[in-house]
């Protein structure tokens, strides 16, 4: 890694990295604790308590309902939101009429802690409107996700309203809007507008919605054929918002590589995960590198280079299911990774050539951290691992959200 390219990457941190940061995934009693015990010294209490907050929030369960009425689509976007095929393994099962009989759950492929729920479909003779939350266990779900293909009917609105009284969140999706696009399309060739088509159909969602005793009702427009068009990203951003501050993470993080924008979105919130990993590298068993004055722990960086590439689907599984979709070989995707270390097995050996090589960027990094945050430079030798473990995972994380980038283009590049 060119320490000159992480430039930019540096300058991003300073040390109001250990306190604003922190609260976004940590609880601010917790952060506040962590960064008291790495101001005394006390690196065995920080460790401690920074460790457990960073398996509680790896290990966090997230569980996201998906329901409405029968035929709406809800079986497409639980296999859309998972990254599935409909063919696939594990794919929910998808078709004209109901086919989701019982509350089914499905684990997200990368991310076994978090699950997709395909419930019944509201309505049906199985499933009235009337105990439908009591027949599909509501108090399991972190939030609802209501569909529907057309308007919005009293079912999901008396869904609704039974939802927020249990005080939990709910959102509402109109899906299929290609197919109104299309037939729009063909009706109105001359003064056909994709715009205007959207803004009626959302109106009326919201009309039909507000006429039902749903006060400011968010309607986020969705094809699950192809889920990375029209109010995809709104959607994701509200939901992330409005989660709890210690299921964000494992949220965003398990969102299908679709498009630019999220790749960056996890990109920025790894990248603000970078001193908490570095933080807990300061005490734990540190490995000394062979002709280097750094010490950080090899673990670590093993553990969160693997995360990384598998957070931005670059091991092999994700690159070729990658490659099925696109109708692309999988060299044709892997030749534009520029960074080695993508391709490689991460590894022990991998990672002490990384630091050899790299000593002097290294210590580079570690004078310009150890200068530019009080509170690493107090804890000395620690203080030197901390800025070791940043430096590296700064340089890794730049090139792996770089080459993802890079080999989402080539996917989505239509052949000339």
């Amino acid at each position: 890694m060119d320490p000159n390219v992480l430039t930019e990457e540096m300058q991003k941190i300073n040390s109001n990295d250990l306190n604003t940061d922190s609260s976004e995934m940590i609880p601010v009693e917790e952060a506040r604790e962590i960064q008291s015990a790495l101001e005394d010294g006390d690196l065995c209490r920080a460790t401690e308590r920074l460790s457990k907050s960073l398996e509680e929030i790896e290990n966090a369960p997230l569980n996201i309902a998906i329901t409405g009425e029968s035929g709406t689509g809800k079986s497409t976007y639980v296999n859309a939101i998972r990254g599935i095929g409909h063919e696939e393994e594990g794919s929910a099962k998808t078709g004209v009429v109901e086919t989701t009989m019982e509350p089914t759950p499905y684990t997200h492929p990368q991310y076994p802690n978090v699950t997709i729920w395909d419930l019944p479909g509201i309505g049906t003779p199985n499933f009235a409107a009337a105990d439908y939350l009591q027949s599909v266990d509501f108090s399991r779900y972190d939030f609802f996700i209501i569909i529907s293909s057309e308007r919005f009917k009293k079912n999901d609105i008396d869904l609704a309203k039974e939802i927020r009284a249990m005080d939990k969140k709910f959102y509402f999706v109109r899906s299929k809007v290609d197919n109104d696009l299309h037939a729009s399309q063909v009706r109105r060739k001359k003064t056909y507008n994709e715009e205007n088509v959207l803004k009626v159909i959302r109106d009326n969602c919201i009309k039909n919605l507000l006429d039902g005793g749903i006060a400011e009702p968010r309607v986020f427009l969705l094809s699950c054929l192809d889920l990375d068009k029209y109010d995809f990203h709104e959607m994701q951003d509200t939901l992330e918002k409005e989660l709890p501050s210690h299921k964000r993470h494992i949220f965003l993080m398990s969102l299908p590589n679709i498009s630019l924008p999220v790749l960056e979105k996890k990109r920025e919130a790894l990248r603000k995960d970078i001193w908490k990993w570095s933080s807990l590298s300061c005490a734990v068993a540190a490995v000394p590198i062979p002709g280097l004055s750094v010490a950080c722990d090899v673990g670590i960086l093993i553990k969160t280079m693997r995360n990384y590439r598998s957070a931005f689907g670059l091991d092999e599984q994700s690159l070729k299911k990658l490659a099925d979709k696109s109708g692309k070989d999988v060299s044709e995707l892997k030749s534009v990774i520029k960074s080695p270390i993508v391709i490689k097995e991460i590894n022990k050996e991998l990672v002490m050539t990384l630091l050899t090589r790299g000593a002097a960027g290294a210590l580079m990094i570690v004078e310009y951290i150890v200068s530019n945050i009080p509170v690493v430079g107090t804890v000395a030798g620690g203080g030197i691992s901390f800025a070791t473990t940043y430096w590296m995972l700064c340089g890794f994380l730049k090139e792996i959200a770089d080459d993802a980038a890079r080999v989402l283009q080539k996917a989505l590049e239509t052949p000339v």
